[in-house]
Order: C-alpha cells, then structure tokens, then sequence
C-alpha cells in the first residue's frame, strides 16, 4: 500500500490532499482549483476514486471536495458527526454518500477511521479523525492536523488495536508553534509509541521536523508534491 502526496502547502496554495492505495482521498486542500492541478499533473482521476476522508472542516482540508464529487457522484465521504452544521448542510447538497464515523470503522481494505476525536483550535472545539492503513509492514496512521493532539491519536490507536509498535505516522502533527525543545518531547513520546518511520507534513512546523530529522534521520522522510511511500 502507498501514500502519495497530492497537495502539501504547494506553491498555489495550502493545505493538505493524500492519495491512500490508489483509492482513498484523504482531505482535499485549500480549493478546487489547486486539487484540479494537483490531480491532472499526478495523473489522479477522480471518477476511480471509491472515497474521500476529511479528517476535519477546516477550509483547507476540506475545499477541493466539491471538484471531487462533481467528478465522481458514487463516491462515499466520510465525516466527523460534529463537523460544522453548515458544512453538513453543503454537503448533504452535494451528496447523498456521507458517512458519520462516529468510532472505529472500515473505510476500504486494511482502511480504517479512529473515528471521531475532539480537539480546540483557537479556544474551539474541533472534531477529527485519522486513519489507520494496516499492511505487511504493521499499522500506519495519517493524520490531517492532529488538533486533539498527535500523541492522544496514537493513544486511541494503540488502545483499540493493542498495538507493539507503529510502522509508520504521516501527516500534520499541529506543532508549526512549538519550539524545538517542545518538539524533542514529542519526538521522545514517539520512540516509546515505538513509531518506526515518521512522514512530517503541512502544520508540523519547521522546528518539529528538525527534531524529528535529528532523531529519526533517515527514517524521517520529507516528501514533496508526487511523491509517495510504501507502508
């Protein structure tokens, strides 16, 4: 199974868009347009896409999703319960195929959501949820912003799978604000979630990356626009 990146804070515009096994859309950037040009110079087709996952509302996970479903009227998205109510209310005119993921559930083969957790964003509340890619490898988990907290994921993960180790962890860990010293705990939490393979990406934040280049080194992997990782 792979991960590739379809749009990282790309140079026409932000946010984040993973394609999971050839078949999964996670998030979908800032807008329609720079999904559109991701897609068509990646060779994506959206019409063969089975779903897309939003891991949470956010304008910039969430705003290429409309170039998606225009595309593709069959595919299933999958949502937080607690996504904004207005929000819901776009989509449900967009689509009749959303899918609450209130808990752990599958989404395709060896695809699964945590299912809804909360985090605060600006003194708010925010639901979240991740995914769990399980292959030969182990367990991987792809995290949009990770607002309730990268460590408190790894932390639902591991107690619904009762997991030794992760292979791989890949996304947004929402630390873009925190010192080098502050990203060294982290990083340390990580060791002994026994994480393998770390993939810094979108809000993990300069500094972060560092401190996780420092330690990982080689197995911190910087990807760019295109390129992919096998899990």
């Amino acid at each position: 199974m792979d991960v590739k990146v379809l749009f990282d804070n790309d140079f026409d515009g932000w946010g984040l868009s993973l394609l999971i096994n050839q078949r999964i859309l996670f998030d979908t950037g800032e807008n329609a347009s720079s999904l559109r040009h991701a897609a068509a110079h990646l060779g994506l087709k959206p019409s063969r896409l089975e779903s897309v996952v939003l891991s949470h509302d956010h304008w910039d996970h969430v705003g290429g999703l409309e170039y998606i479903v225009k595309k593709n009227k069959k595919i299933k998205i999958y949502i937080c319960p607690a996504f904004d109510s207005s929000f819901k209310n776009r989509l449900s005119a967009l689509s009749k195929k959303v899918i609450k993921a209130d808990n752990f559930l599958r989404v395709f083969s060896s695809i699964y959501t945590t299912g809804q957790l909360t985090g605060f964003y600006k003194e708010k509340t925010i639901a979240e949820q991740a995914l769990i890619l399980q292959t030969d490898k182990g367990f991987s988990v792809v995290t949009g912003c990770a607002h309730p907290g990268i460590i408190k994921i790894l932390k639902r993960v591991k107690s619904q799978l009762s997991l030794p180790e992760f292979y791989a962890v890949i996304g947004g860990f929402h630390l873009k604000n925190e010192s080098y010293e502050q990203a060294q705990k982290i990083v340390e939490e990580f060791q002994r979630f026994k994480v393998r393979h770390v993939v810094p990406l979108h809000c993990t934040g300069s500094e972060a990356v560092k401190a996780f280049q420092d330690v990982y080194q080689d197995r911190c992997h910087i990807l760019n626009r295109g390129d992919k990782m096998e899990v």
